[in-house]
């Protein structure tokens, strides 16, 4: 098997489902070896779906937002596979839905031990492991547009999102000269386990139509178009893309609040 990852090793969160279970057929059908985590055991259907594809693949049940466990991917991608070349850190949850004045602070404690602290001991603990291997690697990230401007997720989530984007553009600095890049993608709504609810119920009430019509695209993305874009930044395409958090969204932040007019019409 060949391709953009032929000889990588790549450890990747959130594989049970989503953008993390795509990318983790996307990555080995381009010659990665993989290490996917996931807290449920769905992780291990989706290690049977890269089997089942020629890949190679290690599952392991765990909770992104614990040391210990994060470690134990990275330490079982250098034990079984001989190290750690593309980190994708991409297990998130919405958590606490509460507005400005419902905060509870455990909740939101909990939204932020997944969704940011999660991330951040990955770059920890694989930016580690590629630094001492000496032959650079990537790390992604996965933001939201949540992170990058209000309107599109709870407070606490998306503050929890702003923060990812931050740890991309901070870590990205801090391991200068180590030949390790740091990104984060941030989709925009993206049929996965995490917005099934709200897919079901456009599904149920036939109105499946208004998903995604606030983008230019007037469509929702797939899980598969997210992978895509964390396969360019783990590749070597990417090798001078650094720091960065690449909204993939349909266009939706691409503008500020406007009347928009359809294609053709003019004002008189």
């Amino acid at each position: 098997m060949s391709g953009q990852l032929n000889g990588k090793v790549a450890i990747i969160t959130g594989a049970g489902s989503g953008i993390g279970r795509a990318s983790a057929v996307r990555f080995a059908a381009e010659g990665a070896k993989l290490v996917i985590g996931d807290k449920t055991d769905a992780v291990f259907e989706t290690a049977k779906m890269v089997e089942a594809a020629g890949g190679t693949v290690t599952a392991l049940q765990i909770d992104a937002g614990v040391e210990a466990d994060v470690a134990s991917l990275v330490a079982a991608a250098i034990t079984n596979y001989g190290g750690v070349d593309i980190a994708f850190a991409n297990a998130g949850i919405i958590g606490d839905m509460g507005a400005i004045f419902e905060i509870d602070p455990v909740a939101m404690a909990e939204t932020f031990r997944v969704n940011l602290i999660g991330p951040a001991l990955m770059v920890k603990h694989a930016g580690k492991a590629m630094v001492d291997q000496g032959r650079g690697g990537s790390i992604v990230l996965t933001a939201s547009v949540a992170g990058l401007n209000s309107g599109a997720g709870p407070l606490t989530y998306s503050a929890s999102k702003a923060g990812v984007i931050n740890l991309a553009k901070t870590a990205a600095q801090q391991l200068t000269s180590s030949g390790v890049r740091v990104n984060a993608i941030c989709p925009g709504l993206t049929e996965t386990g995490m917005t099934k609810p709200t897919f079901d119920y456009a599904r149920e009430k036939e109105v499946m139509h208004k998903v995604g019509q606030l983008n230019p695209l007037k469509r929702a993305g797939q899980p598969e178009e997210l992978a895509n874009v964390a396969l360019f930044l783990a590749s070597d395409q990417a090798s001078y893309v650094n720091g960065q958090a690449i909204a993939v969204d349909g266009g939706l932040t691409s503008s500020h609040p406007v009347t928009r007019q359809l294609l053709g019409q003019t004002s008189h």
